[in-house]
């Protein structure tokens, strides 16, 4: 056998990898994450409460055709760089950029497909970390081996995107040592529903990545024409239950083999309605004749919420409220601070990472979800 030396500080740096190796981060001296994210329009520095913040995730960037990062607009290079300085109030607070999102991931696929498309994607997202100075990357790829809003999608896209997070995973940490820094995160958002259960691999890929922030919102979404909660802790006594709840989904990752310190409950900070709907049950689960819209949360405590003839209900099994208009038969579902209260006890029973919550400017007037939230998670 030959004999090679190794110098001790890489071996010591080795064996630091191997105990590290895709583990959740501690940041600051909040025990729990919380994560926003927040896109590129309606903000200054001064709507951000950094020192509040675990992370903050910046939606989105694009991936172009050629399977690499778009470069990034004078818009987002301006965020990017703003957001940077609230790292002055909170030295802990790390910032990362986000690639995909609905309508984001036509060429996920393509660039997932073999091993040199995939090392052009990593090395294009390893530059633009560097380049705006970012503690990580969120891939949020909706969805594997499914059409989405009309992805290019393949079979193997479900084997794809495990290899495509394990090599991301290798080079961050090679970065990283480059660098002469602890890491830089890997994040994923994923699907809720068994079908993004069916079509990826979450228990192998989880191995990869330092948190997993599921998207437990849009349960109920505006492809529905059945009104629904869109964001339920738990499964409601009403309707014909079609759909996972919050709960359903996080307990089906973690039998899928993910560990629950690196699950990310998703929150949403607005909500959903449906007009010209089946007058029952104050219109939860029933047919809609009519349109479907979304509106910030702001939105819903300024004009609905117990104003202009919509009535806030509780469902007591599901843990969320919901609005029904009687005289138009208009249903409303949304999440409020009496909900969170549930979801982040339920975050704490669990041993989950924390919360992280779509999308900082819907909340932005009053924060007055993000307040009692960063409250719930620290007491």
């Amino acid at each position: 056998m030959k004999h090679i030396f190794v110098p001790f500080a890489v071996v010591l740096f080795l064996i630091q990898s191997h105990f590290s190796f895709a583990q959740p981060s501690s940041t600051g001296s909040s025990k729990y994450v919380l994560m926003g994210y927040i896109g590129s329009k309606n903000w200054t520095k001064e709507d951000i409460l950094a020192t509040k913040m675990t992370h903050i995730i910046y939606a989105f960037a694009n991936l172009t055709q050629n399977g690499v990062l778009a470069p990034a607009s004078l818009k987002d290079s301006t965020n990017l760089t703003i957001l940077n300085t609230t790292k002055d109030e909170n030295k802990a607070l790390e910032i990362l950029i986000s690639v995909g999102g609905w309508g984001g991931c036509k060429y996920f696929s393509d660039a997932s497909l073999t091993a040199e498309s995939r090392a052009k994607f990593i090395t294009s997202a390893l530059a633009f970390i560097k380049k705006f100075k970012l503690d990580g990357i969120d891939i949020d790829w909706e969805y594997p081996a499914q059409i989405g809003a009309g992805n290019i999608y393949r079979p193997e896209d479900k084997q794809n995107f495990t290899l495509l997070m394990k090599e991301f995973r290798t080079a961050l940490d090679e970065q990283a040592a480059t660098d002469h820094r602890q890491n830089y995160l890997l994040t994923a958002a994923m699907g809720v529903d068994t079908a993004y259960m069916n079509h990826t691999e979450v228990g192998p890929v989880s191995k990869y990545l330092d948190y997993i922030n599921i998207m437990t919102y849009d349960i109920y979404n505006g492809n529905d024409k059945i009104t629904g909660h869109q964001s339920n802790l738990y499964q409601s006594k009403y309707g014909h239950q079609v759909r996972v709840s919050a709960d359903d989904a996080i307990q089906n990752f973690i039998k899928a083999g993910v560990p629950a310190n690196k699950i990310v409950m998703g929150l949403p900070f607005y909500g959903r309605g449906w007009t010209m709907v089946n007058d029952q049950d104050r219109g939860l689960y029933q047919p809609s004749a009519g349109h479907h819209f979304s509106l910030p949360y702001d939105s819903l405590e300024n004009s609905y919420i117990n104003k202009n003839g919509f009535d806030r209900f509780w469902d007591k099994k599901a843990k969320v409220p919901y609005l029904w208009n009687s005289k138009t038969h208009t249903f409303v579902t949304y999440n409020d601070v009496r909900a969170f209260k549930y979801k982040t006890r339920y975050v704490k029973e669990h041993n989950l990472a924390g919360v992280m919550f779509w999308e900082y400017t819907e909340d932005l007037k009053k924060q007055a979800l993000f307040n009692p939230l960063y409250d719930f998670l620290n007491n």
